[in-house]
């Protein structure tokens, strides 16, 4: 029986530092890391691939701001935002993969689905919504949008005031059977995109919140409800380290979950970069995953690459 295999992509995926963001440069970046899949393929893995959309969701609120400035067109919600540049990135996705499974002569079909993510109501991040979304605005804007109810905070750095939203723990993942039974049938199957179109249940039905998911907790969600037997994390590095940018500095090849829960809590590892993707590979392999690898897209052709987390 063939292994299966979550693949997470990491924004670089799709959006790499100096770019303009083009259609034509996000083509490119995203056939880049569908080829390093290649690597998964030829060994025979069903793959599904999870990805971000942080940087497509600030360009949407960007048009949104705009339309709404020079045309009066209303804004739209972070779940229909979520929606729209899932199905947008999804696009890409099966474009490139279908151009390199073409070039490799491999017959393999991909599949896209929209997905819905479910996050509880009573979730305490709705209460302390921290999630930088969106572009920066002047002191005066932010001042406007927060007495009109919308939760803002000012960037650390100095370039301005962002609208912030809450990240809540995903739960449960709409038509995950499908996807699971997809991937068995050896569809390539791209799903929980940008951690998914934030939903909470209300009276028995999904609705949908203004809230961002973790990509990488919805991906290893993703891989723990479908029994997947790898976890692969793809960012700009390639490999975890401690003490990182110190003389200290040092690579991390092999770390079980106790080690990766004690530099956690160490602090060794930065918020809004590798800390959330430490913490997807732990909740994966406590729940029964063999390993998650996190490495750079390029390098799985070597079974030894990145940093694994095991059991």
């Amino acid at each position: 029986m063939s292994k299966l295999a979550v693949v997470a992509f990491g924004g670089n995926a799709l959006l790499r530092s100096g770019q303009k963001g083009t259609f034509e440069e996000q083509i490119a970046n995203v056939e880049s890391t569908c080829e390093s899949l290649m690597a998964l393929v030829r060994r025979g893995y069903n793959i599904v691939i999870g990805h971000g959309n942080g940087p497509q969701v600030g360009n949407d609120l960007l048009r949104h701001d705009a339309g709404k400035k020079e045309h009066g067109l209303p804004a739209l919600p972070m779940d229909y935002c979520g929606a729209e540049t899932q199905g947008g990135i999804a696009y890409l996705i099966e474009t490139a993969m279908d151009s390199v499974l073409a070039r490799e002569g491999i017959d393999r079909k991909v599949v896209s689905l929209v997905t819905r993510v479910e996050v509880g109501a009573d979730d305490p991040m709705f209460r302390n919504p921290t999630k930088p979304v969106g572009p920066y605005y002047s002191k005066a804007d932010a001042d406007a949008m927060m007495a009109s109810g919308v939760a803002m905070k000012e960037d650390p750095r100095g370039r301005g005031w962002r609208k912030v939203v809450p990240s809540p723990v995903p739960i449960g993942i709409a038509n995950i059977d499908v996807v699971k039974e997809l991937a068995q049938r050896g569809y390539i199957v791209v799903t929980v995109g940008g951690g998914g179109i934030p939903v909470v249940r209300e009276n028995g039905a999904l609705k949908g919140v203004e809230a961002v998911i973790d990509k990488d907790l919805a991906s290893a969600l993703a891989a723990v409800t479908i029994g997947a037997d790898e976890f692969y994390i793809l960012t700009d590095v390639d490999k975890a380290y401690i003490n990182f940018n110190t003389p200290q500095q040092q690579p991390l090849d092999v770390i079980t979950v106790a080690q990766a829960k004690q530099y956690l809590a160490e602090g060794q590892f930065a918020e809004g970069s590798m800390a959330p993707k430490i913490r997807a590979g732990v909740m994966f392999v406590e729940h029964g995953g063999a390993q998650c690898v996190i490495t750079e897209a390029g390098h799985l052709d070597d079974p030894a690459c990145g940093t694994r987390i095991v059991p």
